[in-house]
């Protein structure tokens, strides 16, 4: 399994929304996916509660069955659409995709 976490530090105000605002637009919009794209195993977004300026503004940690089902999850349209969106609102991004055994 592959395990794909995906940080961003989003922009005060975009898209007429605040930092907020758009954090929950994310949310919303990547936990959707799970009903669209099979590729996916597992999907959790979180918001960050951290108020240090070093903390980033929201999380996605995701696992695929290997690079391959990542690599379709980043093609499908429907991740696009999402993708598009965050990086109008993003400042920062970091990525990180590492293979892992799941407990048994």
């Amino acid at each position: 399994m592959i395990k794909h976490i995906v940080m961003w530090k989003l922009k005060d105000f975009a898209q007429g929304c605040t930092r907020e605002e758009n954090a929950q637009k994310i949310k919303s919009m990547l936990e959707a996916l799970t009903m669209k794209i099979e590729q996916i195993k597992y999907l959790e977004v979180g918001i960050n509660v951290n108020k240090s300026n070093m903390a980033f503004d929201a999380v996605l940690i995701s696992e695929f069955e290997d690079e391959q089902k990542l690599e379709e999850y980043r093609k499908h349209p429907e991740h696009v659409k999402v993708s598009e969106f965050v990086s109008k609102v993003r400042d920062d991004r970091r990525v990180v995709d590492y293979y892992f055994e799941p407990a048994e």
